[in-house]
């Protein structure tokens, strides 16, 4: 009997030994992964940062995103983390709301955009685009304040997803009731 444990356990302990090498190997691969992802993009703003010496530069930020926006005098180009808009946000809505704060002051073919976000999903990343695109036109030209602060551009649109609350299963969502 103590032979058959002994051997039961020496399998059990190769397989915890097996489980922490593969949880190892995983961990070091995403942190290879996020640290290249943020080699990447410190590189491109380095990169960024030589072309973007007279640029008006702004932040903006929706729920959990935050988007560093720079306002070039051109032609109307939007750039967010290196591609154009249209690759990025690839749903027309998402490209609507970048573009609103230029329709309001009509300054669509004016001025290039360079914005780095991250954080957060599309829809927040947009909306801190959007936010740090009008921060930037503001900063640009005094003038186009009235106009952006009555469409509600200035404002940082503080909403963000409630926490999860103990002893309920969402935010607000509670356990089925059941009778019996």
């Amino acid at each position: 009997m103590t032979e058959a444990k002994k051997t039961t356990a020496k399998t059990t302990a190769k397989k915890t030994v097996a489980k922490k090498t593969t949880a190892t190997k995983a961990a070091t691969k995403t942190a290879t992964k996020t640290t290249t992802v943020k080699a990447a993009a410190k590189t491109a703003v380095a990169t960024a940062n030589v072309k973007l010496t007279g640029a008006t530069y702004a932040t903006g930020k929706r729920k959990d995103s935050v988007a560093r926006v720079y306002l070039l005098p051109g032609h109307g180009n939007i750039t967010v983390n290196g591609v154009s808009m249209v690759e990025y946000f690839r749903r027309p809505v998402l490209q609507m709301i970048i573009a609103q704060p230029f329709g309001v002051t009509r300054r669509e073919t004016e001025y290039d955009i360079v914005a780095f976000v991250m954080g957060g999903g599309l829809s927040g990343q947009a909306g801190a685009v959007k936010h740090g695109i009008s921060k930037a036109l503001e900063k640009r030209e005094p003038e186009l304040r009235a106009a952006l602060k009555s469409a509600g551009f200035l404002t940082r649109d503080s909403r963000v997803v409630e926490r999860k609350h103990y002893g309920v299963r969402k935010a607000r969502r509670s356990t089925q009731f059941s009778k019996r």
